[in-house]
């Protein structure tokens, strides 16, 4: 693959997520992605998981049951802001091992899991748009352009994992998320909410950068 070919999607990604109107509806995806995290690690921590919803102004929620304290509501917690990145990093070691079908495959079965748990029709919606957007590409595209379109997704869930992080603490300082991830975080552990948002932006700045390295050619 040129050098052009690797930079084109990581630039294209890079306008996506950073163009405010482009990003009101590309945020959807990373709402999916933030929710199957919450939803994941609840199942992973034996909560019983009764649904997710995501909603038209890219919020969403995951309901479980379970102790309202202790570890695993933590990391149930923590999980959301950090899945796309992680998500993305994971992707990124696919790509460049040359994996690109079956990464996407992967994110097909993935999304076919949250489907089975949503619990609203505008998030059926969104989920079966990316689900479908996959599917084609994974089964009619050639094989350049699934490369090319699985380093667009890898860098879009790379980069647009950063952006919720300063967007939630925007809304923090303006009082308009008292029960966002790291509020909840900081009612249960004592810990304050901006730590936890300094933490979310480690991991997910972290990831960028590690998946940058694997993915830019040297």
């Amino acid at each position: 693959m040129s050098t052009f070919a690797k930079w084109a999607p990581a630039v294209l990604a890079l306008a996506v997520v950073a163009g405010p109107g482009v990003w009101r509806f590309s945020r959807h995806v990373i709402t999916i992605a933030h929710e199957a995290g919450h939803a994941l690690v609840a199942l992973l921590t034996g909560r019983r998981l009764e649904g997710i919803k995501l909603n038209s102004d890219t919020s969403g929620v995951t309901v479980s049951r379970g102790r309202p304290t202790g570890p695993a509501v933590v990391l149930m917690y923590f999980a959301g802001y950090v899945t796309p990145s992680l998500l993305g990093l994971g992707a990124a070691a696919l790509v460049t091992a040359g994996h690109v079908r079956p990464l996407l495959w992967a994110t097909v079965a993935l999304l076919a899991g949250v489907l089975v748990m949503i619990r609203n029709a505008f998030g059926v919606l969104s989920v079966l748009l990316t689900g479908g957007a996959m599917f084609a590409v994974s089964w009619y595209a050639t094989a350049e352009w699934q490369g090319a379109f699985a380093l667009f997704v890898t860098w879009f869930l790379l980069l647009g994992g950063v952006r919720p992080v300063g967007e939630l603490q925007r809304r923090r300082a303006r009082g308009r998320a008292p029960r966002s991830d790291a509020d909840q975080l900081a009612r249960i552990t004592g810990v304050p909410g901006l730590v936890w948002v300094l933490l979310f932006a480690a991991v997910t700045i972290g990831t960028l950068l590690l998946g940058g390295r694997l993915l830019l050619p040297l």
